[in-house]
């Protein structure tokens, strides 16, 4: 899954890295949590006047997809994430996946590997190479009872990458530059015409930086949370008898 990620980038670094011409500020934001508004970008026009990059345009939306049938927003789950395998069919995502597809400009996102109840070990994921990705998402527009609309999106999550799947078994949908006009074409291109892009990232694409657990609170928003500390052995590591790997030859 994809409970948080980062988005260190300026308005001006985003907009070159998805093409876009209209988009919201974006501050440099360290620790991007649930329910907390985020940026997605959309197909649209028309292009800004003069501007050659192509039809699309930033919006905030609150993270936490809620669909339009949902009657109770306070009986309905958080779904911050949608598996990428399941979506098109799913009621809850299936509109969205034919009609809503989004990018989520990242620079990274973090992961715990568990090992027991109470052990973790927080991992940043970030981008091997550096700069602004983007993972694939999905948007829904919801009615209030009271008349007024939410944005509300989720980002699409598929296996992880045999290189940190140690981590976790699941990871957000990267979508690629050279893709990103076939993903968000949502008028010429159904679901089975993107379900290639939803594959896991190739091994190597990501660096897993271990960090302390300052991430896990969401008040805890510096580049502190960064710094790179000495890694926890995990369990199986623990409980392995010095002479196990003689067991190999």
């Amino acid at each position: 899954m994809c409970g948080r990620f980062q988005l260190a980038a300026t308005r001006a670094q985003v907009e070159d890295a998805i093409e876009v011409f209209d988009l919201d500020d974006s501050p440099f934001r360290y620790n991007i949590a649930p329910t907390q508004p985020v940026q997605m970008v959309i197909a649209a026009g028309p292009r800004a006047p003069g501007s050659n990059l192509p039809d699309r345009r930033g919006m905030l939306v609150r993270w936490g997809f809620i669909p339009g049938w949902a009657k109770d927003v306070k009986e309905f789950p958080l779904l911050i994430n949608a598996r990428s395998e399941t979506a098109a069919e799913k009621n809850t995502f299936r509109a969205a996946m034919r009609h809503r597809r989004t990018l989520v400009p990242a620079t990274g996102f973090y992961e715990w590997r568990r090992d027991g109840a109470k052990r973790s070990q927080a991992f940043w994921l970030r981008p091997r190479d550096g700069g602004v990705i983007a993972f694939g998402g999905l948007m829904e527009t919801y009615s209030e009872p009271g008349g007024s609309e939410i944005d509300t999106g989720a980002i699409l999550t598929t296996t992880a990458s045999q290189d940190i799947a140690h981590i976790h078994h699941r990871m957000p949908v990267v979508v690629r530059k050279e893709h990103f006009t076939r993903w968000l074409d949502c008028i010429s291109n159904e679901p089975r015409d993107v379900a290639d892009l939803l594959r896991p990232v190739e091994p190597g694409f990501f660096e897993a930086v271990p960090i302390s657990d300052k991430v896990n609170k969401v008040a805890n928003v510096g580049a502190d949370i960064l710094e790179r500390v000495e890694e926890r052995p995990s369990e199986e590591a623990t409980l392995r008898k010095p002479d196990d790997q003689l067991t190999l030859f």
